[in-house]
């Protein structure tokens, strides 16, 4: 079966990656985010080449009508949406007394708002279905805390929250919604924080990589974003519509302690 897929914040790392898993199957896939125009036709044509139709939208994930307008779009073009995956987030990394009030705002509207937005245009599309299925890009950082970043952090929080809120109103209704938990991955947001975070921490960047960020994953290893994809792919299958109102976590053992 083609499914129409969604996934916000596809431009690059996850959900770039997520995109491409659901390309494979020649799915229908709606990607978003920001970047150079040459390049984003470029990701939507090579995407493309697997089979399904691939179509970007550049909803501001700040603006919850540009936000309702990418579900509506998805909608209209594929006559339906199944699979929401919200990963669209920023960072910043800096001490609460210090904490730009514009850059908390931000990261609150595009790491936790902006999955509201989404769902709540998304969910009567899928409620008419009977089918289903939202997942919710997390962090490790939604189940464990970490100094200067305080905003990420609190927004992740609530990613969870929201998730299990939605799934109890949802389970009767033949849609899933979880989250996934993932720890570091090496992506463009990571890549940028480790400088801010050398800076707060008064560390050297390489010292950032194996004393802060991979020193809390005790396989010493980043998570790839491919295996990112893989478990969304399984958390959108037929094999887990019993599994809902959930978080997985995929960090290396980090939050086992």
């Amino acid at each position: 079966m083609t499914r129409t897929v969604v996934v916000t914040g596809s431009t690059s790392g996850i959900g770039l990656a997520i995109a491409t898993a659901f390309a494979a199957r020649a799915d229908n896939v709606v990607i978003n985010g920001f970047g150079d125009s040459a390049e984003i036709e470029a990701i939507r044509t090579s995407l493309e080449a697997a089979g399904g139709k691939v179509l970007y939208h550049p909803a501001d994930m700040t603006r919850p009508e540009e936000i309702a307008d990418l579900i509506s779009t998805a909608a209209d073009r594929f006559g339906g949406l199944d699979v929401l995956v919200n990963n669209a987030g920023i960072q910043h990394v800096s001490p609460i007394e210090t904490f730009p009030l514009d850059q908390w705002d931000r990261i609150i509207a595009i790491n936790l708002s902006s999955a509201f937005h989404t769902m709540r245009a998304a969910i009567p599309l899928m409620k008419a279905k009977s089918y289903g299925r939202i997942v919710n890009i997390a962090s490790a950082h939604a189940l464990v805390a970490s100094p200067f970043k305080s905003a990420y952090v609190a927004a992740k929080h609530g990613i969870l929250g929201l998730t299990k809120t939605a799934a109890l109103e949802l389970a009767e209704f033949g849609v899933t919604v979880n989250a996934i938990c993932p720890g570091y991955v090496m992506t463009p947001l990571v890549a940028r924080q480790i400088p801010d975070t050398a800076k707060a921490r008064g560390m050297t960047e390489a010292q950032v990589k194996t004393d802060v960020l991979l020193k809390a994953q005790p396989t010493r290893e980043f998570v790839k974003a491919e295996e990112v994809a893989a478990l969304t792919l399984y958390l959108t299958s037929d094999e887990a519509r019993q599994v809902t109102g959930t978080h997985v976590s995929i960090d290396g053992g980090w939050t086992a302690a």
